[in-house]
């Protein structure tokens, strides 16, 4: 995943960007759950990636997920609690195709 994907997306250091990608995805998430964005989501965790300005070392790369990575982690916590698969339009999915 590159840090310019995470831009044009509309995650910055400075917020989430107006009409963007980035503002679709927390307006859907937020009514999904009732009103807010939790922490750990797709949302966050790609805004915490904008905020700081770098993805790399996350282990979400264009090959895939690297194996022993936080992208890796993230994959297996969300696998754990959803009695064993990755669901589609989870965070590790969403964060994976961004």
């Amino acid at each position: 995943m590159s840090n310019q994907n995470v831009r044009n997306a509309g995650f910055t250091s400075s917020g989430i960007r107006e009409g963007s990608i980035a503002s679709s995805m927390m307006s859907q998430e937020a009514r999904a759950s009732g009103g807010g964005v939790h922490s750990g989501g797709p949302t966050a965790t790609l805004q915490e990636m904008g905020a700081r300005g770098s993805t790399h070392s996350s282990g979400f790369t264009s090959s895939g997920i690297s194996g022993g990575s936080q992208a890796s982690h993230m994959m297996s916590q969300e696998a754990i609690s959803h009695g064993g698969g990755v669901p589609r339009g989870g965070t590790t999915s969403t964060v994976q195709s961004i």
